[in-house]
């Protein structure tokens, strides 16, 4: 749907404030902050689904044929089986993409069609293999019986969360387009007309401000420039961004990426108008769209749900296990300088986005630099006594579980979080290193890939900043949940070895 029609849109068009925050707010507004993944939603579906037919197999087996016990693993094995083909079979039929989820009615059919005709096979491959009258045919008409009921029950209630999480544009995949020329406008009306995808298109962006560019492209407003996408996508969630450019435009195309490969979204170019055609395997498609694969966000889908839950059990069992050396720290600090014990600092964290970072306070309160504008040096006088000992050791970073627990906006592993105002030589981090905003990609982290190979403390050259950055993309291009266990698991060896941090 077009957002043109909102008036206080029109009037910004009108006149010529096209600043992005603002523009974020006014054409997707503020709850565009958060999203779940319809491949994490079907992926449940599929999960209570297995379990249901399992279950509803082993209790009516439990109740109706709890005393044979000589063909009780036949009956399971049969369970397992019926079970996962019939989840293999709806993936076929279709009926794990969030448009069946929103129409359980409709898919009525096929959910009861699907079930009755795995338990025919199953029933016809215990007759050809003459196990027929070793199975309770009350207990098959009974489990199949009960597994329908159940199934049916479980759309429903999956329906109504499809539902409103529809409502509330959880689902959207948030997208923008590149190019306000006749390409973009001929995408942009066929994306419209796509029936089969999330998408909600939020409007159009073009590198180019002349009088060329037209303000409305096939009913989508024109945002801005390729830069004020970088700084709109900061205000906005935007998953999605389709270049409707010619494939021949490689320097326009190489110049716009530059700027975008730094945002924590899919970049796609689209094929549709390209006269140059590829085999039907290189094009990945939105709807029936052809479109070619340029960056992916580096962790999407099941691997965020993935992430998450490890830095919540991990870090709650570190956080109950660290509780008595906190305390100990916290009382240390207290003992030695007169202040609070913790410290807190405005940085920078997934996607730009400033949090409050957690830490033992290290430094005397008369003395403390919030924007930690000036770093701190060997023998720096404006650290306690307590505090050099809890920076060389990283023990002031320990404060942080809480935002990795309690917060949400740190993980345990991932590129360290920079103060806002950090400097290497007197210059701002992003100043010294070209794409310096891409380790924002994923949730900034307590340790990290650059940490244990030694790239940790006083950032006083640009090269130090440079290493710290590579290390953080290596991590961020080659992220597994193994990599993660890894990286904590020499993290404290590298803190022993640490010869930078002071």
């Amino acid at each position: 749907m077009s957002v043109i029609e909102n008036d206080e849109f029109k009037l910004h068009l009108k006149n010529g404030q096209q600043a992005a925050p603002q523009l974020a707010e006014i054409t997707v507004g503020k709850q565009a902050h958060s999203a779940l993944s319809p491949i994490v939603l079907t992926g449940l579906v599929r999960l209570t689904e297995l379990v249901l037919i399992i279950l509803s197999g082993a209790l009516v087996h439990g109740f109706y044929l709890s005393a044979i016990a000589d063909s009780v693993w036949m009956y399971y094995a049969t369970i397992l089986a019926v079970a996962f083909a019939t989840i293999t079979f709806y993936q076929t039929l279709g009926l794990y993409q969030t448009r069946a989820l929103r129409t359980p009615a409709s898919q009525g059919l096929r959910l009861s069609g699907g079930l009755s005709l795995i338990f025919l096979l199953a029933i016809a491959v215990l007759f050809l293999l003459k196990q027929g009258d070793a199975f309770s045919r009350v207990w098959l008409v009974t489990w199949f019986s009960f597994t329908l009921v159940l199934i049916g029950f479980e759309r429903i209630c999956f329906n109504i969360i499809t539902l409103r999480l529809t409502r509330a544009g959880k689902l959207d995949r948030r997208t923008v387009v590149v190019g306000a020329s006749e390409a973009g406008d001929e995408l942009l009306q066929q994306l419209t007309h796509e029936t089969e995808t999330d998408l909600r298109i939020i409007g159009v962006f073009d590198d180019r401000t002349d009088l060329r560019v037209p303000d409305v492209i096939a009913g989508y407003p024109r945002l801005g420039t390729v830069t004020d996408l970088v700084e709109f996508a900061r205000h906005s969630r935007i998953d999605l961004v389709i270049f409707a450019l010619p494939i021949t435009a490689e320097q326009r195309i190489l110049q716009m990426l530059r700027k975008l490969w730094v945002l924590p979204v899919d970049i796609r170019l689209a094929a549709h108008s390209n006269k140059l055609r590829f085999r039907p395997r290189s094009y990945s498609y939105i709807g029936s769209v052809p479109v070619l694969d340029i960056f992916d966000k580096p962790i999407a889908g099941w691997d965020v749900v993935i992430k998450l839950i490890f830095d919540k059990i991990v870090g709650s069992i570190c956080l109950v296990l660290l509780s008595p050396m906190m305390l100990l720290i916290a009382l240390a600090i207290k003992l030695d300088t007169n202040g609070p014990v913790f410290f807190k600092q405005k940085r920078h964290g997934f996607n730009n986005e400033l949090i409050d970072v957690y830490k033992f306070r290290s430094m005397y309160v008369e003395m403390q630099d919030d924007r930690a504008e000036k770093q701190v040096t060997r023998s720096d006088p404006r650290v306690t006594r307590v505090g050099r000992f809890i920076r060389r050791t990283s023990l002031d970073e320990l404060p942080q579980l809480i935002n990795v627990v309690f917060k949400g906006n740190l993980s345990l592993v991932g590129p360290r979080p920079h103060a806002v105002y950090a400097k290497a030589a007197d210059r701002q981090y992003d100043e010294v290193v070209e794409g310096y905003f891409a380790r924002h990609r994923v949730r900034p982290g307590i340790t990290g890939w650059a940490q244990v190979n030694g790239w940790r403390g006083e950032t006083d050259t640009p090269e130090k900043i440079q290493h710290r950055v590579e290390h953080d993309l290596y991590y961020i291009e080659n992220w597994s949940l193994l990599f993660d266990i890894y990286i904590l698991a020499i993290t404290p060896f590298a803190l022993v070895k640490a010869e930078n941090a002071y």
